[in-house]
């Protein structure tokens, strides 16, 4: 078995950026992100977000690629919620992402930001290049 080190920040919308993650379903509706994650082989780091939005911190198994492993992590979980009634609203995810690879040394720094997600963004402490969830080549074409 090769030995592997892979981390990423990825970070996605809810579609149209709607207020779905309230405080009663959000526990559930991560738990349901974490739990898939988990069942593909990842580890998932940190988690975390606010009403319209997701951030994990994770480490992908190198047989996944990373876009499929997001794609199907998105798919789950909204499947899950849908299926489960939690929101009286239909639940999906925009189908755009970011993801940033980084080192183990910088994987404290990421944690930290991801854990303080709710602190972030009231206080306009965001960093931009890590809050991005469209491809920015296209979004310069526009």
């Amino acid at each position: 078995m090769p030995y592997w080190q892979l981390f990423y920040h990825t970070v996605w919308s809810i579609k149209h950026r709607a207020p779905l993650l309230t405080p009663s379903t959000e526990p559930v509706i991560h738990s349901f992100l974490r739990s898939w994650a988990v069942g593909l082989g990842a580890t998932a780091f940190a988690l975390n977000g606010a009403e319209d939005y997701v951030h994990m911190v994770v480490s992908i198994p190198l047989g996944i690629a990373v876009a499929r492993f997001v794609g199907q992590v998105k798919a789950v979980a909204s499947a899950r919620v849908n299926k489960s009634g939690l929101s009286d609203l239909p639940f999906w995810w925009q189908a755009e992402y970011g993801v940033m690879s980084f080192d183990g040394k910088r994987r404290l720094n990421y944690l930290t930001y991801v854990r303080n997600q709710k602190e972030h963004h009231p206080g306009r402490t965001t960093i931009p290049a890590v809050e991005q969830v469209a491809d920015l080549r296209t979004a310069a074409l526009l």
